[in-house]
């Protein structure tokens, strides 16, 4: 691994200079390396992050891609890494041509780290030079205690995909303390937390709410004259909601963290340390797992319109054509963010600039009408700049993916069946409708499960998880080990409330024939049929108890 020479950093200044005439913002330092495919491979399971703590898995993961680098040979173009400065990695095979495009590639990367809000908590520090402090720590720790300090990694790690991402998004884009509207404590707070209101009492008040609404007679002080008559105390609590800080509920480790007693213990303490570096290292990698084929899209983007109007790319129309083909392909099966992310920002640039973004192209519903349809707004460039600063996946194909982004990239949902007479598993097109592709996309996105803590049920001395049910179950094959690493780092039972997709009672057999109404219509047959309920697991002295609720 080397700094690129004085000649390729010179090229890719000018390259800053072109990104930045087309609106990209980024800082102006960067640093630049040149690596061997040996090195890519050592730094892929630490994340390209070389001063990242070490970890026994990361050996392993080296071994496995040492293995498949041997069978299936291949060179990564590059990687980049969101730190201060930004920093780049070039793969030593690469033509200078190439080295070119590749820039044009990470300076989108670059600007969509600095400036998209889901990565506004890593602006502020280095996370390159945090990492290195972590290791060190940790190092000196393995020292001195051995084994424990990995034991500890690994149960941290257990659970540092349920950290409190969002609150540490909304911590730094909204203000602490903020505004509460009167009537919205008054609905959301007061009665259904305070007072614990019966839903007919609710709905009478709602009730009440709206029609002083329709009468156009409404004020505050009209309608909270019968609330301060009937609840006293309502001001009260009000103005002290109204001055209290909005303080985020901790996530699982956070809660260990402050209120774990084997934890404070004296010979224990250095744990915190650990688990603290665990879970800022989970907290800064959030963003990018979140916002892959937004970024991917973003900067691939930016690669083939900068570099299609760069003269450096005269003689190497064809190869540049071909990387960029296998860079951007649409696969028929499968997803390639690269390609997704890309043209969902065309099909927006394009959509925003004919003004197909409103209610006259809607009304429309003669397809030959919607293809001619433009206003000539020529507004798509900025939206896509707002898309990529307020946006993640989610948002991104949720909002977005419509039906002539379908039709136009001739994209539909495949379904596997198995053809008996060919005795063989063959795939089909399931659906064409934007809803199932974008229900597909936006199932196969990062979403990791909603687990709490229950702050007084776990008063008793137990730590209570709740999980917030979404539809989905917990893995079951990671319940057990993960619990046991909860309840080493807690020093208590675990209790985990979740739900189960589990075999209902057998439905009632159909008749085999109108005229035998008594006979079973097949005797090795039987109507399965499933139901969610609840269940607690409970894991005491290493023993996992599981139990209907």
């Amino acid at each position: 691994m080397e700094i690129v020479d004085q000649h390729v950093k010179q090229i890719m200044e000018g390259c800053k200079k072109r990104a930045r005439d087309k609106g990209l913002v980024f800082d102006d330092e960067t640093l630049e390396y040149i690596v061997t495919n040996r090195d890519l491979i050592e730094l892929g399971p630490k994340v390209m992050i070389p001063t990242l703590y070490d970890y026994w898995v990361h050996d392993v993961r080296v071994l496995s891609e040492k293995g498949k680098y041997e069978l299936y040979p291949n060179n990564p173009y590059e990687t980049v890494i969101n730190t201060r400065p930004a920093i780049s990695f070039y793969n030593d095979n690469n033509p200078d041509w190439l080295n070119v495009m590749i820039f044009y590639h990470v300076l989108g990367h670059i600007d969509f780290f600095q400036n998209n809000l889901f990565f506004q908590h890593t602006w502020s520090y280095d996370f390159e030079g945090q990492a290195l402090a972590d290791k060190r720590l940790i190092a000196r720790y393995r020292s001195e205690k051995g084994r424990w300090v990995d034991y500890v990694i690994e149960f941290a790690r257990g659970i540092d995909n349920i950290v409190g991402y969002h609150d540490t998004v909304a911590e730094n884009i909204t203000p602490r303390t903020r505004r509460v509207d009167r009537i919205d404590y008054y609905f959301d707070v007061f009665l259904q937390q305070e007072k614990k209101a019966k839903t007919n009492a609710y709905l009478k008040e709602i009730d009440r709410y709206n029609a002083l609404q329709k009468s156009g007679t409404y004020t505050d002080e009209l309608f909270f004259v019968d609330v301060i008559l009937k609840y006293p105390e309502f001001e009260a609590l009000y103005q002290k909601k109204k001055g209290a800080k909005d303080n985020p509920r901790p996530d699982v480790m956070q809660y260990i963290l402050e209120h774990s007693t084997f934890l404070k213990k004296d010979e224990n303490t250095w744990m915190k340390s650990v688990i603290e570096v665990v879970r800022n290292t989970s907290l800064f990698f959030q963003p990018q797992i979140r916002t892959k084929i937004m970024n991917e899209g973003w900067a691939s983007l930016w690669h083939e319109t900068l570099f299609m109007g760069d003269d450096r790319i005269k003689g190497h129309e064809v190869s540049f054509a071909k990387v960029n083909a296998g860079v951007t392909a649409m696969p028929k099966v499968g997803l390639n963010p690269y390609a997704l992310g890309m043209r969902l920002f065309y099909h927006i640039w394009e959509m925003e600039d004919r003004g197909c973004y409103s209610f006259d192209y809607f009304s429309l519903k003669d397809q030959v009408l919607r293809k001619q349809f433009d206003l000539e707004r020529h507004t798509g460039r900025d939206i896509i700049f707002k898309i990529r600063e307020n946006f993640c996946d989610f948002t991104f194909i949720n909002r977005y993916i419509d039906q002539e982004f379908m039709d136009r990239h001739k994209l539909f949902v495949s379904g596997r069946r198995i053809n008996r007479e060919r005795k063989s598993v063959e795939y089909y097109i399931k659906s064409r409708k934007a809803e199932a592709y974008k229900e597909m996309i936006i199932n196969t996105l990062y979403h990791p499960p909603r687990i709490c803590v229950d702050h007084e049920k776990t008063l008793k001395g137990d730590l209570y998880l709740v999980h917030s049910f979404e539809g989905k179950p917990l893995k079951a094959d990671f319940i057990e080990n993960t619990m046991i690493g909860i309840e080493f780092l807690w020093g208590a039972p675990v209790r985990l409330e979740t739900w189960e997709y589990i075999r209902s009672a057998v439905a009632p057999q159909a008749p085999a024939n109108f005229w035998d109404p008594v006979a079973p219509k097949d005797l090795l047959k039987e109507e399965e049929g499933f139901t969610w309920k609840r269940f607690m697991y409970v894991m005491e002295n290493r023993k996992l108890h599981k139990q209907e609720m």
